[in-house]
């Protein structure tokens, strides 16, 4: 059952080895990067983003440049050492993959190391980034984040940001994103995705959606992609280990809300230091595609797995054209 994972962060992993001079991780094999590539092609997954985040401590007129370095070490560390990984530049390049090989899409979490500067937005699509989430968790020039307390919206640069998004046929992110923001956002995206969120009603979290922003989403036939964060999936993670079956409360309940056709999977691993039982990276989705099959056809599972993905991006690379 192959895979489309769309949240993880090796490439911040990889910037703090760096950072602190230490030996960097093999991206092919490092026990410590749990979306590795053995892991990946042992979990099938065959298309795998990679976000941008760079650390809200680093101070503002060096955020570019630390969004630059991530990029670098997606070059060098993940793409030109391991010839499986290719880079999708642009969404036709999705149908080019051969067998054996894993597509490697760069994203943006958290606009802010561009700045006010919309020229460096142009330079990351350049670089190839085809999903943007404006903000990470707190508020910033584009909009608020679910975790900032005055619980504002989508500001005019934010807006331009969202048009340049629908120009490019680039993804517009609501994973982080304020409840207000959500709203805003949803209202200007082309392509809305929830990389890595999920259903409120299970977990009550800001980070997750509720069902009126879930059924607002699936109205424009955007995608949520579930996170594998224990305190994104159950309210008791602090009590008892999370498991696969606690998981699968988010998949039922947002496939009752008919949701089954825009349900996808963004695990967060490399971003997240608690984890499901028996899904602890990514060469454990197999754990997770085995307990769908007690309850799902195979054509609801590859649906989850990737083809909900496939068919979404259709729609996209059919209105670019």
């Amino acid at each position: 059952m192959k895979i489309i994972d769309t949240h993880c962060d090796v490439l911040y992993k990889l910037q703090i080895a760096k950072r602190r001079k230490s030996k960097l991780p093999s991206f092919r094999s490092a026990p410590d990067l749990a979306a590795n590539l053995e892991r990946l092609k042992a979990g099938k997954v065959f298309v795998q983003f990679f976000a941008i985040f760079v650390d809200p401590s680093i101070p503002q007129s060096e955020k570019w440049a630390a969004a630059c370095e991530q990029i670098d070490l997606f070059h060098h560390e993940v793409l030109a050492l391991n010839p499986e990984m290719k880079h999708i530049r642009s969404w036709s390049d999705l149908t080019k993959l051969k067998a054996g090989e894993i597509g490697a899409v760069l994203a943006l979490e958290g606009v802010e190391p561009i700045g006010s500067d919309l020229e460096k937005l142009h330079d990351l699509y350049e670089e190839g980034v085809l999903s943007v989430g404006l903000t990470w968790n707190k508020a910033n020039l584009a909009a608020d984040g679910a975790l900032e307390r005055r619980h504002g919206g989508l500001t005019s640069f934010g807006e331009d940001i969202v048009d340049l998004n629908n120009e490019h046929s680039v993804l517009t992110d609501l994973s982080h994103l304020s409840e207000r923001s959500f709203w805003d956002v949803l209202n200007y995206a082309h392509y809305p995705i929830a990389s890595h969120s999920n259903a409120r009603a299970i977990c009550d979290h800001p980070r997750n959606l509720s069902d009126i922003q879930l059924h607002a989403l699936f109205s424009k036939k955007g995608l949520i992609n579930l996170t594998f964060y224990p305190p994104f999936i159950s309210t008791d993670y602090a009590e008892k280990t999370t498991k696969i079956e606690d998981l699968l409360r988010h998949i039922d309940y947002i496939s009752s809300l008919a949701g089954k056709e825009y349900l996808g999977f963004g695990s967060d691993f490399d971003g997240i230091d608690l984890f499901v039982e028996d899904l602890a990276h990514a060469g454990e989705y197999e754990h997770l595609i085995d307990s769908l099959g007690l309850y799902y056809t195979d054509k609801e599972i590859r649906g989850f797995s990737s083809n909900n993905f496939l068919n979404f991006i259709k729609r996209v690379a059919g209105a670019a054209q």
